[in-house]
């Protein structure tokens, strides 16, 4: 019964683990398709009020505000929403410098820092066999990056940092999700989105750093502009959409072993080069189709290797709660 209880509790945790990386990828395009004409911190900002919006209206289940914000740590939230924020920022700042799939791809050696940080901060077993499936996953990223083609500029390095601070996220979402539950961690999210935002509105927000002529550094400094009522029709996709993906992405990660979920976002790479050739026409070539296979490869290795093992407690489970 318990060895059910915790497969079931295990494909619970990969189904919202892909769920996110949809409402991620949806999330992703919108907020790029601001990149020629508002500010990124703008577009965040206010993704960030419908976002809270709807993580109270649906997720909440008639709890207040207040009720959901309790919490017994505070810095951890702080620390964890510095890391998302962090992650969130230099990944579209990318974006606006970089093709879809090549960002996407740079970004996604994510999975793997996620597995070697829960083994080493964590103390969760990583056996060779998994090693060896994420070494064939992160070959899969090199063959999309393809870094011998890639002429040197400082934009890839935005969705690098972006990988390494998601990964410090979701290794402290492992570590809270034994006294907080995913609502809480949503909301402090969508929180911490909103002072950093506001704060680069106060410092940047009159467009006097902006002219560099760099569509990255254009799109963190340039003036702050009324939106038109079609702009906030997309803010409130992308808000949705990233709380929706917020709360799973917390569920999965609460609920079962890092090492376990982080491959299925691999799913979110897939999703860029569907997104980058049916809105941007962004072709993958035959050597990024053979990474793109490596690594859902090495994603399902791992799934089929965790399903016929006995997980160790989840995170909800240890703590007694639902």
């Amino acid at each position: 019964m318990a060895h059910t209880e915790t497969t079931d509790l295990a494909s619970f945790s990969i189904a919202c683990a892909i769920g996110a990386s949809l409402a991620f990828s949806i999330s992703d395009i919108t907020v790029r398709s601001f990149s020629a004409s508002l500010p990124l911190a703008e577009v965040v900002l206010f993704r960030s009020f419908f976002g809270l919006a709807f993580i109270l209206m649906i997720f909440a289940r008639g709890q207040g505000l207040g009720a959901a914000l309790r919490t017994r740590r505070p810095l951890a939230h702080a620390a964890r929403g510095l890391f998302v924020v962090i992650s969130n920022v230099t990944y579209f700042a990318g974006l606006a410098a970089l093709p879809l799939a090549e960002a996407s791809a740079i970004f996604f050696v994510a999975p793997l820092l996620i597995t070697a940080l829960s083994a080493v901060i964590l103390r969760e077993h990583v056996g060779p066999l998994r090693w060896l499936a994420l070494a064939v996953g992160m070959v899969g990223v090199l063959l999309i990056i393809k870094p011998g083609s890639i002429s040197f500029q400082w934009a890839v390095l935005l969705p690098a940092l972006s990988a390494l601070a998601y990964a410090g996220m979701h290794t402290m979402t492992r570590n809270m999700g034994l006294s907080e539950s995913a609502l809480t961690l949503s909301i402090y999210i969508q929180l911490s989105f909103v002072v950093f935002c506001s704060v680069m509105g106060l410092v940047f927000g009159r467009g006097d750093w902006a002219g560099t002529g760099h569509p990255a550094a254009e799109f963190l400094l340039r003036a702050w502009v009324w939106p038109t009522p079609v702009d906030f029709g997309l803010f409130a996709l992308a808000g949705a959409a990233s709380a929706t993906g917020g709360y799973l992405i917390g569920q999965a990660y609460r609920c079962s072993a890092a090492g376990l979920v982080a491959p299925f976002e691999y799913t979110a790479l897939v999703l860029a080069a569907f997104w980058g050739f049916a809105i941007w026409g962004e072709v993958p070539g035959a050597v990024s189709g053979l990474g793109i296979a490596l690594i859902l490869g090495s994603g399902v290795f791992v799934a089929l290797r965790e399903r016929a093992r006995r997980l160790p407690p989840s995170a909800k489970r240890a703590s007694g709660r639902r």
